[in-house]
């Protein structure tokens, strides 16, 4: 789990604007070209060395490529995570009006909002959705592992190829999730049609309005699904997150939005939910597959997690270094600074590409080639500092179950087929499929 933002629309070039991008490098950064998504780290590079600060014509926003500068900016209070809403803002009444329902809720999420609401959110969702409970989710997520392999072992045939993330990397955390909540399995092929379509608007650039139409109908789906269980929760609770949300009660602080005792309210209890289940599968589905996928490609280190499952601790986070599945997160610039001889202005959007934060050499040695076995600082791919992915120990402990049980049953998985289409995105790094075979 990770967080999330807008993607901005890609746009043709432009000339260099006077103060941003004038006498810099000619780094012509397409972010939407297949070749780009499919492998960004020779371009991130070049980056890192000769543009560390890039200004994109394309984004209109700043580039930060480097591991010390993007930490550094995730540690920086001083700069907003309030995106949606400025963003919102902008747009034109009628398109604006094609997504009430997106604007009502994902502007509650905590991930978009700087204190004092994301510190009340946080606070009062961190009382029931911490480390031990998350932790504590590891048999549930070994018992769906060995029945989603269960099924795979069953329905394929020898030689078969099979698809990893529609049979497993996508089912196994969603399901997580959904038992972490108290939502019933059945309802798994609807959470990921509207997660799916929430995505549409959320990971991808603007491209017409079918989507916006789409991304809308499912947040009102979801949203609407999700206030139907609060309300039975309200008269019969369970032993569930979402029950532990509802009945959440503090006492009162000047932060609260009124009466005697702080609580989520209806609206922010729906948009939690959305949240959690949203971003709770969407980043792990990526990280398992993009695992995966580097894992085959490094077949010796596949050999080693094969032949010691113990060592899926320390695989989880050099995976998540190597090709996590954050692209990207974004901040508001609120105080006029330079940083490395470009001047940043009061408004002025920042991307911290967190991938390539991950594989810069000045942070790690030879930081393009996988080892399961790598000493080094933290990878940024949950962010850091107040913002850092509320739900990441559940995504530590998703990724350790679910590589160990997967490499048990089928310790020499491979590619097949063709080269797979990564997911057009600077918010999402993951592909639409990966079909594998075992070796």
């Amino acid at each position: 789990m990770s967080d999330v933002g807008l993607q901005a629309p890609a746009e043709p070039a432009e000339p260099a604007e006077s103060g941003k991008a004038a006498g810099a490098p000619a780094i012509d950064w397409r972010p939407n070209d297949p070749a780009t998504l499919a492998d960004p780290y020779a371009l991130f590079s070049r980056m890192r060395d000769a543009d560390p600060c890039h200004w994109s014509p394309r984004l209109k926003s700043w580039v930060l490529t480097r591991y010390d500068d993007v930490k550094a900016v995730l540690l920086d209070g001083s700069l907003s995570s309030d995106r949606l809403r400025p963003f919102f803002a902008t747009m034109p009444a009628p398109e604006r009006g094609r997504i009430v329902d997106i604007v009502r809720y994902l502007s509650l999420w905590m991930v978009f909002t700087d204190p004092p609401e994301h510190t009340r959110l946080r606070r009062l969702t961190g009382r029931v959705f911490h480390a031990r409970r998350m932790q504590g989710m590891r048999p549930v997520a070994e018992r769906i592992a060995e029945r989603l392999l269960d099924d795979i072992e069953r329905e394929q045939r020898p030689g078969e190829p099979w698809d990893v993330i529609a049979r497993y990397a996508g089912p196994l955390p969603c399901l997580v999730i959904m038992a972490l909540l108290g939502v019933p399995d059945e309802a798994l092929p609807r959470m990921k049609r509207w997660s799916d379509d929430m995505a549409l608007f959320i990971g991808s650039a603007r491209t017409s309005a079918e989507k916006y139409d789409t991304a809308e109908a499912a947040t009102q789906a979801m949203a609407g699904f999700f206030r139907e269980l609060i309300a039975e929760r309200r008269t019969a609770p369970r032993d569930d997150l979402l029950s532990e949300l509802v009945a959440l009660r503090e006492p009162l602080t000047d932060s609260s939005p009124g009466g005697d005792e702080d609580r989520l309210s209806d609206d922010e209890l729906v948009a939690s939910c959305i949240l959690l289940l949203f971003a709770g599968h969407e980043t792990t589905t990526n990280h398992i597959a993009n695992g995966l996928h580097a894992l085959m490609h490094w077949p010796e280190q596949m050999a080693l997690l094969a032949a010691d499952p113990a060592l899926a601790r320390d695989a989880v986070e050099e995976l998540l270094r190597y090709d996590g599945p954050s692209g990207t997160q974004v901040r508001i610039v609120t105080q006029a600074h330079t940083l490395h001889g470009r001047a940043l202005q009061t408004g002025e959007r920042v991307f911290l590409m967190l991938n390539a934060a991950n594989r810069d050499p000045r942070a790690y040695a030879e930081p393009d080639r996988l080892d399961l076995h790598r000493d080094g600082p933290p990878h940024l791919s949950f962010g850091f500092g107040a913002h850092i992915c509320l739900g990441f120990p559940l995504a530590r402990t998703e990724g350790q179950v679910a590589f160990a049980a997967l490499l048990r049953r089928f310790p020499r998985l491979r590619p097949a087929g063709p080269a797979p289409v990564w997911i057009n995105s600077l918010v999402f790094r993951g592909m639409h499929s990966l079909p594998v075979v075992a070796g």
